[in-house]
């Protein structure tokens, strides 16, 4: 029984758990999500935008503005424009002297994780999505998307900004502070936001499921 117990909750055998459930660069779901909505523009003969990691690490920490209040997002209530100066920038490493103009936001929650491409299809729900989207001022883009408490509600966010890429949201040191939880595009960070902590709770509950049978099987 003891060793049964030491396999499944010893903590070497969940970090080798969680190491494999990383995904890949390319899997990022904030860095998916870009992918599809310069798809979309180019099919509406619209320019690809520049995927800037600074604004993207600003989109994280405006989703994380709204301490998981899904009910929130679509109201009126939303992060001050001065937070971003004064609260998001620092959070992300932003030098406050490059911030520019927000020309656009897209703002949505759901109570579970969906694929990058059905966040999409939500993030399009009216007219005045797609004017966002196909606006011709935009020229940098940056997306951010996580869970709350290691689960749902799960929040998806892009910016758009009409900055220069060379010199908009420029992070200190070049990099933007990588943020937990949650992803957020641009990074060249193995994501271990939003699609895995999903992951992770089914992972548990297998684990939890497993632990259930082993006690049965040995007639505990």
């Amino acid at each position: 029984m003891a060793m049964v117990l030491w396999l499944l909750f010893s903590p070497f055998l969940f970090l080798s758990v969680s190491a494999n459930t990383q995904t890949k660069v390319t899997d990022n779901p904030a860095d998916e999500l870009v992918a599809a909505l310069n798809a979309n523009r180019t099919a509406h003969k619209s320019s690809a935008l520049t995927d800037n990691p600074g604004l993207a690490c600003i989109a994280l920490q405006y989703i994380k503005a709204y301490q998981g209040d899904c009910k929130a997002v679509g109201e009126a209530k939303k992060p001050a424009d001065s937070e971003f100066s004064e609260t998001f920038a620092p959070n992300c490493g932003v030098e406050a002297s490059t911030l520019s103009p927000i020309t656009g936001r897209l703002l949505g929650c759901q109570s579970k994780y969906v694929e990058p491409s059905e966040a999409f299809s939500m993030l399009m729900k009216n007219e005045k999505s797609l004017e966002i989207l196909y606006n011709k001022n935009h020229t940098e883009v940056g997306a951010g998307v996580t869970g709350s408490d290691g689960g749902g509600p799960y929040f998806w966010c892009v910016l758009f900004s009409n900055g220069k890429h060379s010199s908009s949201f420029v992070a200190q040191g070049g990099v933007a502070k990588i943020s937990r939880p949650g992803c957020f595009s641009g990074a060249n960070d193995e994501c271990s936001g939003a699609n895995d902590l999903s992951r992770l709770h089914h992972m548990w509950l297998y684990a939890v499921t497993a632990f259930v049978a082993a006690g049965y099987a040995f007639g505990i």
